[in-house]
């Protein structure tokens, strides 16, 4: 038999073990993030963003707005949190954010980066051309927007070079439901999408394509003098192309011009590209 007093021990320390397994405790009360100082809150946030806790990050910043919306620390947190965000994929809450922060801060030394992070939350939504463009439109509007409001600034730049990539984007749209048109036979419809892509994206690396196409569909409707037009402008401006010797190989086929040397009279102005376009349209 156990004697009573080793029983007695062993019971007491059994007590004090399901104590410290917190069976006997109350958890500790939750922290109220009013009664953290300010600057605790913004370090938390700045050591969270540079841990990658983004989710994390975000919310002490907004802690910050929160609690201390008139300190000289809420407009910096406001920036940062639409910034976690952003690095969170979180585009739509960082607009929110950032939109904000404009709002209450028109004037703030930041201002820039501010139109210029809320142009990247649009750009990172551009979707592929297999969907509605809306959300290109929306990034250019919104990259524009820097460029002209900061025309001097490296935001401007870099804005500049995305208003190009996503006028890329737009063209390759265009150029995706031409060529649908031109295999339904719905040779009207394909025209209007190429001479669009032709007229307003002429920046673009899809001209090339968009005038072979026309010369291939203006052969098919019986136009070969327009067909000839636009293989002279595509020529003129791209004479080493794939799409070039393509049209070319075309026209020699359907007899419309001799031989194989792949040159064709150009307009009579030659000139600008421009200048070529409203020749043939």
């Amino acid at each position: 038999m156990v004697p009573r007093t080793i029983r007695a021990a062993a019971a007491l320390a059994a007590l004090l073990l399901l104590s410290g397994c917190g069976i006997f405790s109350k958890s500790a009360p939750k922290e109220d993030p009013a009664s953290v100082p300010v600057e605790t809150l913004y370090n938390r946030g700045a050591d969270a963003l540079d841990a990658k806790r983004l989710a994390d990050a975000a919310k002490q910043f907004d802690y910050v707005e929160q609690y201390y919306p008139y300190s000289p620390w809420a407009a910096n947190a406001q920036l940062m949190e639409s910034y976690a965000q952003y690095l969170d994929q979180k585009y739509t809450d960082s607009i929110g954010t950032i939109d904000r922060f404009i709002q209450l801060h028109p004037s703030h030394r930041d201002i820039a980066y501010a139109y210029y992070l809320r142009s990247l939350d649009y750009y990172e939504q551009i979707e592929d051309i297999q969907r509605d463009q809306k959300g290109t439109q929306d990034a250019m509007a919104a990259l524009q927007e820097v460029v002209n409001r900061f025309p001097n600034s490296a935001y401007a730049r870099d804005a500049k070079l995305k208003i190009d990539l996503a006028r890329d984007h737009l063209a390759g749209k265009e150029m995706e439901i031409g060529r649908f048109y031109e295999r339904q036979h719905l040779y009207a419809a394909a025209l209007s999408r190429f001479q669009r892509v032709v007229d307003d994206y002429q920046t673009t690396n899809h001209v090339a394509e968009a005038l072979h196409r026309l010369v291939e569909i203006y052969l098919l409707l019986g136009l070969p003098e327009e067909a000839k037009r636009a293989a002279a402008v595509l020529g003129h401006n791209y004479p080493g192309s794939e799409w070039y010797v393509d049209s070319y190989d075309q026209l020699v086929a359907d007899g419309q011009v001799q031989g194989t040397h792949r040159e064709l009279p150009s307009p009579d102005r030659p000139g600008l590209f421009g200048r070529l376009f409203g020749w043939i349209f």
